[in-house]
């Protein structure tokens, strides 16, 4: 395998020299092509050196990372985006499953983003993935989307069209207004994070629900909810009160 030509953009040259010592140290699959501080020597760098790979930090001297790649009209290249903890871009790379590291720089996590980036090289999706990152930084809420992945196809989903997610150990399966199922490798604490400002509860140990998908509140039987997919959902007597403050804030 050839080595992948990676290109570092970050505005901090102790971060730059950081990152090319790790690549070079650590990562067999990768060689660094070269190195730029902002948006306009960045863009210069790669249209001269043609990257496969990016690290692009967020906030450069002249702008930002955003900035950089909307000047693109074509983007040939993975990218892994370096950022200091501002939870809001965190939360947007996340729900667009667009890969991050944090500052300060972990070799681990650096080395797991490029073995990520690498994996989206062969599947070709990353720009669809950039592209629903960028569709949510501009949505209203209710338009915001949620990039979902499985063993063989990647998905791009409309929260509100998400009615539950129920947890099977280290899989969360979403089940779609459509009738549609997702199975994605990741636990249902993740979702229940992710999902936290989009009207969702966690009304059981494994089921997550969106509130605007509720028909009935059935008290029977301990308690459990009647969904629009027609499915009905336990609710733990921890989490009943929780749900009962909501009922009444109606």
């Amino acid at each position: 395998m050839n080595k992948i030509r990676t290109l570092i953009i970050d505005d901090e040259a102790p971060i730059r020299e950081l990152i090319s010592g790790i690549l070079e140290s650590y990562s067999e699959h990768t060689e660094v092509c070269g190195t730029a501080d902002g948006v306009t020597t960045g863009l210069e760098a790669i249209r001269q050196l043609n990257p496969e790979l990016v690290l692009l930090d967020v906030n450069l001297t002249d702008g930002t990372g955003f900035d950089l790649l909307r000047q693109l009209d074509d983007i040939r290249f993975s990218v892994i985006f370096i950022t200091a903890y501002e939870k809001y871009a965190v939360k947007a790379f996340r729900f667009s499953a667009v890969d991050y590291i944090m500052k300060p720089v972990n070799i681990d996590e650096l080395l797991t983003a490029i073995d990520k980036a690498i994996e989206l090289m062969e599947r070709k999706t990353l720009n669809q993935q950039l592209k629903n990152f960028f569709d949510n930084m501009n949505s209203k809420p209710e338009d915001k989307k949620i990039v979902l992945k499985d063993s063989k196809s990647i998905y791009i989903v409309k929260v509100a069209d998400i009615v539950r997610c129920e947890a099977d150990h280290n899989y969360t399966t979403f089940y779609l207004h459509n009738g549609k199922q997702v199975i994605v490798s990741k636990t249902l604490k993740e979702y229940e994070e992710l999902l936290s400002d989009f009207m969702f509860l966690r009304t059981h140990q494994s089921h997550l629900i969106n509130i605007n998908h509720i028909i009935s509140f059935e008290k029977n039987e301990g308690g459990y909810l009647r969904m629009a997919d027609g499915s009905s959902v336990p609710v733990s007597k921890r989490k009943r009160d929780e749900l009962m403050d909501f009922f009444d804030n109606i």
